[in-house]
């Protein structure tokens, strides 16, 4: 199984919001891309930022900011992060009914375009659409509060997209987020993942960029022996 080599993507939703851009500038010679989650209390019982939060910490790093939609009417919103300089736009299957349409504006946009698939949520029904996608995030939690722990089970939706890539010599990310420390990013890479979001396990460390370069070695040493 040949995957490329690993992104890191720390999640601002466990930083400090009150020293938002520090935090970022603590990761950015780590980080590969940065994980920004949007919940709007609808989709997700949850609410955290928005567009002009995102613009705001645009102007205040070089890092590649990777933007998961957990929203409603993801058609709506999602080209406007794409306009504000999102390098990936994740938004979720469950809250679209025509994903393939949202993808096309999304690169027209100038933004790599991601699908994500949500714990409760079948990964067959999805797989042959994923040519028009770069991403595909797989929770391995239930989406909408940090901090979960990690559901092994959920695994066999990345190696089920694992296959399916390698089948059809897609062009794809296979992303997780939920729960992954140290303890457990090994198993995620091993089953075929290669972009993983890490909240806590940055954020919580006593140097966040030293976290980011650990989590990234056991991926590495995982995917090798996979």
């Amino acid at each position: 199984m040949t995957v490329p080599p690993p992104i890191v993507a720390p999640s601002i939703l466990a930083a400090d919001f009150a020293r938002l851009a520090e935090e970022v500038r603590a990761v950015e010679d780590a980080a590969d891309w940065l994980h920004v989650d949007v919940m709007d209390n609808h989709f997700v019982p949850n609410l955290t930022i928005g567009l002009p939060v995102v613009q705001s910490l645009r102007a205040a790093t070089q890092i590649p900011f990777d933007v998961h939609l957990m929203i409603e009417d993801p058609r709506r919103w999602a080209p406007g992060y794409a306009d504000a300089g999102a390098y990936n736009v994740t938004f979720h299957a469950e809250a679209c009914d025509d994903p393939v349409a949202l993808a096309k504006d999304l690169r027209s946009a100038g933004a790599k375009a991601g699908l994500a698939i949500d714990r409760d949520t079948a990964i067959e029904p999805y797989l042959d659409l994923l040519p028009s996608f770069d991403t595909l995030l797989i929770m391995t939690i239930k989406a909408g509060f940090g901090g979960q722990r990690f559901i092994p089970q959920l695994l066999d939706k990345v190696r089920a997209a694992r296959r399916h890539v390698a089948a059809g010599h897609l062009e794809l990310r296979i992303e997780v987020d939920g729960g992954i420390a140290a303890d457990t990013i090994e198993q995620a890479a091993a089953a075929g993942a290669d972009a993983f979001v890490a909240g806590t396990a940055v954020y919580g460390a006593d140097d966040p960029a030293e976290a980011v370069r650990r989590l990234r070695a056991l991926a590495e040493r995982a995917a090798a022996g996979a």
